[in-house]
């Protein structure tokens, strides 16, 4: 039985990401309608899913905007450039900020009820803010994935240390969705033991474990490198468990990026502590040792730095002016 028989549409379907979330959804039992929508068409995509035996699910293909949009409730999209090799996730700033204002603005304007939205394409903190300014969705409403720098910090140690992953806990990295990333360790237990104390011993010298932050915050390079081509599998699979969660299923237990408006950071997306249900994403503001929160401040002001190259490009206005363009700013 599927979880709901809302509309799910996957943007950017004719791509590897996005064929991979549609496998993955239709795999999960999400929903027993989706839309497979992308400027090229993903056809192609929507046949296989057909003949792989898939069964109480209306799969539906089209590269018309208006037609996938409509009467959406739920929308993962990775519709933007590809990362390529020697590249950073900001070098993909101005063109993906483009097509997510378009984003937002088509769902304003075709499905102004949605109810969950998921940004995957980077640089994604900033293609998530922008998303939201010109949906007029809740902030709550509107995540980026984050959880992959997590998921390659619980894996690396898993691997360091020759456990299972599920034994490691108390794993996340905050901030944004890149090199400028806070690799919090303070919290982590490996087996049962703390990690703050395995580290600076010849188990663990600390120069390791700054190699291994670094790896991290390098982990989609290393990819490109493996595989001669961005991550496709891994954003994909957690991409979908988010939106899963967002419908009502199993709560994701992963850090999330979400929109953060406080007394210390304003105005910017990036990925807290974080909880993510049926109800959106709500957050708490990460507390570690002193390092790791001076780590979160300067990953804050990176954020700001681009968030403010939007401004002066044009894509995005100056801050006070957001409220005109969404009230739940």
């Amino acid at each position: 039985m599927a979880l709901t028989n809302d509309k799910l549409v996957i943007v950017g379907a004719a791509g590897m990401i996005g064929s991979n979330m549609v496998q993955t959804a239709l795999m999960m039992g999400l929903t027993t309608n989706i839309c497979l929508y992308d400027v090229f068409s993903p056809e192609g995509v929507a046949e296989e899913m057909r003949q792989s035996g898939f069964g109480d699910v209306n799969i539906v293909a089209t590269t018309d905007v208006k037609e996938a949009f409509k009467d959406a409730k739920y929308i993962i999209s990775s519709g933007g450039a590809p990362r390529k090799e020697g590249m950073t996730r900001e070098d993909l700033l101005a063109g993906n900020c483009k097509i997510a204002e378009e984003l937002g603005m088509d769902i304003k304007r075709y499905c102004p009820d949605v109810k969950h939205v998921v940004i995957i394409f980077n640089p994604a903190d900033l293609t998530g803010l922008v998303t939201l300014l010109y949906s007029g969705l809740k902030p709550s409403q509107v995540t980026t994935l984050a959880a992959l720098d997590t998921t390659r910090l619980q894996s690396a140690l898993a691997k360091k240390f020759n456990v299972k992953r599920s034994e490691i806990t108390g794993c996340a990295t905050y901030g944004g969705h890149g090199e400028q990333m806070a690799v919090f360790g303070s919290h982590v237990e490996i087996a049962g033991r703390k990690l703050i104390d395995i580290m600076g011993t010849d188990e663990f010298p600390r120069e390791e474990w700054e190699q291994m932050k670094t790896d991290v915050t390098k982990g989609g390079a290393q990819i490109i490198k493996l595989r001669g081509r961005s991550s496709f599998q891994s954003p994909a699979y957690l991409s979908v468990e988010m939106i899963r969660a967002a419908m009502g299923g199993e709560k994701f237990n992963y850090p999330v990026g979400t929109y953060v408006n406080n007394d210390k950071y304003n105005h910017i997306m990036m990925a807290m502590d974080t909880t993510l249900d049926e109800n959106g994403a709500s957050y708490k503001v990460p507390q570690g040792i002193p390092s790791e929160n001076a780590r979160l401040d300067a990953s804050y002001e990176h954020l700001c730095k681009m968030r403010d190259e939007l401004v002066d490009l044009g894509i995005v206005p100056p801050i006070s002016e957001w409220s005109k363009i969404n009230p739940n700013l």
